[in-house]
């Protein structure tokens, strides 16, 4: 199979065609004045600042062409074309820690991508590229600034992973949420912007009344919102579980994104209790965010900035092994400053519930996070860094 075997594209042409005829119809069709690629993926922290940013730059220049490049089978695949964007997806996986025989082919899968790279680059031509972290960055970009092709990074998380700071060496400019990350990068390439947040978190008007009628909630009840990131989370969904009926026992209401995994495991413990909303994946999460009192959510950057934006009371319960612990960070930033509440997973089973119960119950503290919280949130990074991106490929 070519190197479009699993791509989608919002064109409809001939799928007999190559790969350098599929991008040479839509530019042919689209008249382009300048191209841009976006890579990385893996999970929706990457994903939508990417499709923010990509939105941007059509707001601000319409006949700009942009093509997404992912890994194949990971989520960017289906999220990507869902927002109107083209997307090649590489045959490339990422560094396996918990087994190593796994990484056995990593060097084959990475020639690959390589090769596969040069190919798009090739037939696409692109006059500045961005990584946005994920397996796909390295090489795409790596590949573009070999050819001296501007490159740019957006860094959404306080910790940055290690490829992001090895491109960040010869990137154009870098794109970051918080202050201290010339720890990471060299300081005169580093322009502070905040993570893009999707426009229906920012820009979303309906009222708190209308948000629970979309999810069948009463507008009595104090609601909790559980996000484990758009992937899941198994220790909340696990402590949530084993203390459904402490909810209803304390007139709350849920409403409970699950992730795929052991979805149906779920959803049978909340059969059949009209206080709780469940769903493997909460695509409007704006209305979600409007309906919510408090949230309990992992702590990974866009969950993060998310919730700056909606000024929600928040436990933050980090995962533990994510890379450098860097949701641990992400979350103590508003911890230490009373911006927020924090669990350790491993101390979910006992801590989780009885701090949201306790927090339910305090009104002054919802206020207090509530004002704390919202001091961080950043609404215009999309066009900040659109606008840097645009000076170098007028």
């Amino acid at each position: 199979m070519g190197i479009m075997g699993d791509t989608e594209l919002k064109y409809n042409l001939d799928p007999t065609e190559s790969s350098s005829d599929l991008i040479n119809h839509s530019l042919k069709e689209s008249k382009v004045a300048k191209k841009v690629i976006i890579a990385g993926g893996g999970t929706g922290g990457h994903i939508f600042p990417a499709i923010a940013i990509a939105n941007a730059l059509k707001a601000k220049k319409s006949n700009i062409e942009i093509l997404f490049i992912g890994a194949k089978g990971k989520m960017e695949m289906e999220k990507v074309p869902e927002a109107g964007y083209p997307i090649m997806g590489l045959d490339i996986a990422g560094f396996n820690r918990s087994s190593l025989i796994k990484n056995i082919s990593l060097p084959v899968k990475l020639i690959k991508s390589f090769l596969q790279v040069r190919s798009i680059f090739k037939s696409y031509m692109p006059d500045a590229v961005i990584g946005v972290g994920g397996y796909s960055t390295f090489p795409v970009l790596r590949f573009a600034q070999a050819k001296g092709i501007p490159t740019f990074i957006h860094e959404s998380n306080s910790y940055a992973g290690k490829a992001n700071i090895l491109l960040g060496k010869k990137a154009t400019e870098i794109f970051v949420a918080v202050d201290g990350m010339n720890r990471f990068f060299p300081a005169d390439k580093i322009k502070i912007t905040g993570n893009p947040i999707r426009k229906d978190i920012t820009g979303s008007e309906m009222s708190k009344e209308d948000a629970l009628k979309h999810f069948g909630l009463k507008h009595n009840k104090i609601t909790v919102l559980v996000i484990g990131g758009s992937l899941g989370a198994k220790s909340i969904n696990e402590a949530v579980s084993a203390s459904i009926e402490n909810f209803g026992e304390n007139n709350l209401q849920l409403i409970w994104q699950t992730g795929k995994l052991d979805s149906f495991k779920y959803k049978d413990a909340a059969n059949g209790k009209s206080n709780i909303y469940i769903s493997e994946f909460i695509k409007l999460m704006g209305i979600a965010y409007i309906a919510a009192d408090i949230v309990i959510s992992r702590s990974g950057a866009m969950s993060v900035s998310e919730l700056c934006v909606s000024g929600k009371p928040t436990v933050f319960v980090p995962f533990p092994y994510a890379a450098e612990d860097h949701q641990t960070v992400n979350a103590r930033y508003l911890v230490d400053r009373n911006a927020a509440l924090m669990v350790k997973d491993s101390e979910v089973d006992q801590q989780l519930i009885k701090t949201v119960l306790e927090l339910a119950k305090n009104a002054d503290l919802q206020y207090s996070l509530h004002r704390n919280i919202i001091v961080f949130a950043v609404l215009n990074a999309d066009e900040i860094i659109a606008n840097e991106i645009l000076k170098f490929i007028k």
